[in-house]
């Protein structure tokens, strides 16, 4: 069992837009505290042995200059990669996926001996955006997905009942997926709305997030 409020709860969301060599991109950011020493995350969030446990498989090179690729999903180039020193770590590369380029940035603060802040951050450029992808979808077309990242990692780090891989997308269409998708796309509404987004617009755009990761229209939405 997954306590759904607990994990949106301990997710902290933003978007912003910012420039990028002269074009507009999105920014989203979410950050979580684990219960893990720094060197121990670094470790689950760099190892492939250990990726595969809580994300999915990783094949390539996972180093400085490297390129991977996340097994039916997106690869990239590894352009920056700091291991933990003076209480912080983290890495970018490039997110390449059905034909676009973007950017992960993964960062690690130490808060103690025993928990770590991570924080993922996610940039887009709008031009390589479908056209009516955000206004349709808004931030929570990416973000539903990193927040299901997020789980899985707080899964493995507390040694919570694992959610594999093969397993996600049924989990997903079952009853405690649907509640975690309907609070993880509010949650990135709520972020949205901070940023200025009109609310009602984001609100539509969420529910047909919900609707997109669940499998459902509004009809069997409405009836579930």
């Amino acid at each position: 069992m997954v306590d759904v409020n607990a994990q949106i709860g301990a997710v902290d969301r933003a978007v912003r837009t910012t420039e990028i060599d002269g074009d507009e991109a999105r920014v989203q950011t979410l950050a979580q505290d684990y219960p893990s020493p720094i060197d121990d995350v670094w470790d689950a969030v760099t190892s492939a042995e250990r990726i595969v446990r809580w994300f999915a498989p990783v094949d390539g090179e996972l180093r400085l200059g490297g390129r991977y690729q996340v097994v039916g999903n997106a690869g990239g180039e590894v352009l920056v990669c700091t291991p933990p020193h003076d209480g912080r770590a983290g890495y970018r590369v490039t997110w390449e996926y059905g034909g676009g380029v973007s950017w992960l940035e993964i960062g690690l603060t130490r808060i103690d001996d025993e928990s770590t802040r991570l924080e993922l951050t996610h940039i887009a450029k709008i031009a390589g955006l479908p056209p009516g992808f955000w206004e349709t979808y808004g931030p929570g077309a990416t973000g539903v997905g990193w927040d299901q990242g997020l789980l899985g990692l707080a899964l493995h780090l507390t040694g919570g009942e694992r959610i594999a891989p093969e397993e996600a997308e049924a989990w997903m269409v079952g009853d405690e997926g649907k509640r975690f998708a309907r609070a993880a796309a509010d949650g990135w509404a709520a972020a949205q709305i901070a940023d200025g987004a009109d609310p009602d617009a984001a609100a539509s755009a969420a529910t047909r997030t919900y609707l997109f990761y669940t499998g459902q229209t509004a009809d069997e939405a409405a009836e579930s």
